[in-house]
């Protein structure tokens, strides 16, 4: 197996994993950056897949288009739209024989002109290099759930995860072979990034504007992103459960003593106790239901990963100067 310390000093290939959704106007920008970072570092193998995630608009032509210009591209097409998570772990998959992958978004968000310190940071012993933001563009509500979500995700978290780092990064051969090797389906990238271990370095840069276009993540996908997060990497919401079912116990307890007391001493009233009695069964309903929900949060998971269903299925795979069905059809067991 190689790692970056027995890499030969030559031509290490690197290959960049971009997933693609509905990002047409971006694109051409996107090609001419990667193209002209590739012309400018001659002592690289580059090579780019390309993730088209079931992309409603001109996405999946331009990336043919690109890879038919440029044997250093390569489209993969999956068969319809699988998520963000999905497609970054096809395109890690098609990647895996590269000496190292890095992962980014198509929005340009991440500059691709820093792509040669995270290969400098991995060739100096790095396995796993994380690109870690100074600032963030990003205003506005959107900014404050990014900020709320760092920020709790990293106390919540059973692993140590770094609060400003994303999909922007590189996983030497090593780190990419433990990455496709987890069979999970419900996929939080940056949090199996720290599971897997392995020697890791931190690259600071300011991320940036959109080159062009509009956010795809919607605000329901970036909740769903969050919770996958969160239940695939925290049990405390289970510990919360097991501590709020032993305090309401305890005040029960100590309601009943109290009660008790009040009787034995002979300080009964005739006063029904009409809003104590809601209040106590509306509490009581709620923290049921609360558990009941994280409990089907667990669970829909569990079912989730029983069913054993590809993570994503690959419609076609374009190759310089040919475009050809994929062989075998399913892909990411």
């Amino acid at each position: 197996m190689l790692t970056p310390a027995s890499m030969p000093e030559t031509a290490p290939t690197v290959a960049v994993v971009i997933p693609v959704f509905n990002e047409e106007a971006v694109l051409p920008e996107l090609f001419a950056r990667l193209t002209a970072l590739f012309n400018g570092q001659p002592g690289t193998g580059w090579r780019v897949v390309l993730v088209d995630d079931g992309s409603r608009d001109r996405s999946a032509i331009l990336l043919r288009s690109q890879s038919a210009r440029d044997p250093r591209f390569e489209a993969v097409e999956l068969s319809r739209n699988f998520g963000f998570q999905a497609a970054l772990s096809a395109g890690i998959a098609h990647a895996a024989t590269a000496d190292a992958v890095v992962t980014m978004d198509a929005d340009l968000q991440d500059p691709p002109e820093l792509i040669p310190e995270l290969v400098a940071a991995w060739r100096a012993g790095a396995e796993v290099v994380r690109a870690t933001r100074r600032t963030r563009s990003e205003t506005g509500l959107r900014r404050l759930g990014f900020d709320a979500f760092h920020r709790v995700f990293g106390r919540l978290s059973d692993y140590p995860i770094e609060p400003n780092s994303g999909t922007f990064g590189l996983l030497g051969r090593a780190a990419v072979e433990a990455f496709n090797a987890l069979p999970e389906r419900h996929r939080f990238f940056p949090g199996l990034r720290a599971w897997i271990g392995f020697p890791t370095a931190d690259v600071l840069y300011d991320r940036q504007e959109r080159a062009a276009g509009i956010p795809q993540q919607t605000f329901r996908r970036l909740v769903r992103y969050a919770l996958d997060g969160l239940f695939s990497f925290s049990h405390l919401p289970l510990r919360l459960l097991t501590f709020a079912g032993m305090f309401v116990a305890a005040l029960g307890f100590a309601a009943g003593v109290f009660f008790i007391l009040w009787r034995l001493l002979g300080m009964e009233n005739s006063q029904q106790g009409f809003t104590t009695l809601v209040t106590l069964v509306l509490f009581l309903g709620g923290i049921q239901l609360i558990g009941i929900g994280v409990l089907g949060e667990y669970l829909g998971r569990v079912y989730d990963e029983v069913k054993r269903r590809p993570n994503y299925i690959v419609k076609h795979r374009a190759t310089g100067e040919s475009v050809r069905p994929a062989a075998p059809a399913r892909d990411g067991a």
